[in-house]
């Protein structure tokens, strides 16, 4: 167990860098769209344009890390994490208004340089944004199939962690002299850390490829795996399935994602600070779930029924998202904790156990990828549809997270076939 421990807390560590990084921002992120020019429509294709690079990025970046090793794979991704916010901080020193303002589709969705610098800002992050998911393939490849959802969530704790600890922050240094900035350069600083933990810490990992007997018909299907490697992965037993319920997950939370800080900011005119307070809380109470909690639970129930049962609670969390009332928002935070933190890491842990080790990144990759298309479908219409329905979006994602309550019982036979 102690050896356990001690393998595993470097990729925990780098995901609760990276996160905490990603979380100083996020509180003001929507403030500052607003401030340079922009609306909720800026904002939910700001969301959507992270994730249409990583849709490019993550599959690739996935089949790298089976190829060359993890570790190199996390080191190019959080390199493009720093630029990206070295760009960001650029974007918030610059004039607002354009000399020239654009035209045609650029207008659309900004109207000022620096918004339209923090677009490129995002791209960046987003096409070597696949540290999540080779993260979550090496936490795969050293951990046993009886020890993953445990140790899924420590990983999806670790990260909400780096929640709690963003938020609380950015709403500090938020309120200095500096306001804006001084989150974006800690968040910098915080990436440069990750960068320093990869390179120091973290073991490489390489998965073997099967060919052991180094014939060459086998040597053929290690080829054929990344030179096709979507065919690849929709060839694998169940897999279809799984990146079919990793899409209407991700499309359930980024309706909540792209219409929730609008919300809380425009009709509950809620500060910095109070955002941050809102999502330190959510995240504290995630931490709770994901680490203590789900560790007692896991070995009494199935990770499909936990799966099918935090679908459920979810659902209910997100009507209590819809509110006008700060009781009930909070109320729907902790039901949000308790939700997604037996969830999630449980339908991650379910993903990799039914996937081969050898495909690991392949498959993670595109997992990340149908996130990222699920984001960007969930932050555009999200978008469109908070003009439209106000706080009612959260329905929305509790109706998707009831049907996906209904499409995991399917779970309950593949946890049995993989066991």
């Amino acid at each position: 167990m102690a050896k356990d421990r001690s393998t595993i807390f470097p990729i925990l560590l780098v995901n609760f860098v990276s996160t905490m990084g990603y979380s100083l921002v996020l509180p003001f992120l929507v403030i500052v769209v607003l401030r340079l020019g922009g609306n909720a429509m800026s904002y939910g294709f700001l969301g959507a344009t992270y994730s249409l690079f990583q849709l490019i990025g993550s599959p690739i970046l996935g089949n790298w890390s089976d190829r060359f090793g993890r570790r190199k794979i996390l080191l190019l991704s959080e390199g493009g994490t720093f630029l990206g916010w070295c760009i960001f901080l650029v974007a918030l020193y610059l004039p607002v208004h354009f000399t020239h303002p654009p035209s045609g589709l650029v207008a659309a969705f900004t109207n000022t340089f620096p918004l339209l610098l923090l677009f490129i800002s995002r791209a960046l992050d987003g096409i070597t944004g696949g540290n999540v998911s080779v993260a979550n393939a090496y936490l795969a490849d050293i951990t046993p199939h009886a020890e993953r959802k445990k140790n899924f969530g420590k990983m999806t704790a670790s990260a909400n962690l780096g929640l709690i600890f963003g938020p609380a922050f950015a709403g500090l240094l938020g309120a200095t002299a500096l306001g804006n900035m001084l989150p974006v350069v800690a968040a910098m600083v915080v990436s440069l850390t990750a960068l320093c933990v990869i390179f120091f810490k973290l073991k490489d990992v390489r998965p073997k490829e099967p060919i052991a007997d180094g014939g060459a018909g086998l040597l053929t299907v290690a080829r054929e795996k990344h030179k096709n490697g979507f065919s690849v992965a929709m060839k694998q037993p169940n897999i279809p399935y799984f990146l079919l319920m990793y899409f209407l997950i991700f499309l359930g939370f980024n309706f909540f994602y792209a219409s929730f800080p609008v919300y809380v900011a425009q009709e509950m005119h809620w500060t910095v600070l109070q955002l941050g307070i809102f999502f330190s809380v959510l995240s504290g109470a995630l931490v709770v779930v994901q680490g203590p909690v789900l560790s007692r639970i896991s070995p009494i129930f199935s990770g499909a029924s936990l799966v099918i049962t935090g679908s459920v609670i979810l659902a209910a969390a997100f009507v209590l998202l819809g509110t006008h009332s700060n009781v009930l928002l909070y109320a729907g935070a902790v039901l949000f904790a308790m939700g997604n933190g037996i969830m999630w890491p449980s339908f991650l842990a379910l993903m990799s156990s039914a996937t081969d080790d050898n495909y690991q990144g392949l498959v993670q990759g595109f997992a990340g990828s149908t996130g990222s298309l699920a984001s960007i479908v969930g932050l555009i219409s999200g978008a469109f549809f908070y003009r439209m329905f106000g706080g009612h979006i959260m329905d929305f994602s509790a109706a998707f997270l009831l049907l996906i309550a209904i499409c995991a019982y399917r779970l309950v036979a593949i946890e049995k076939s993989i066991k």
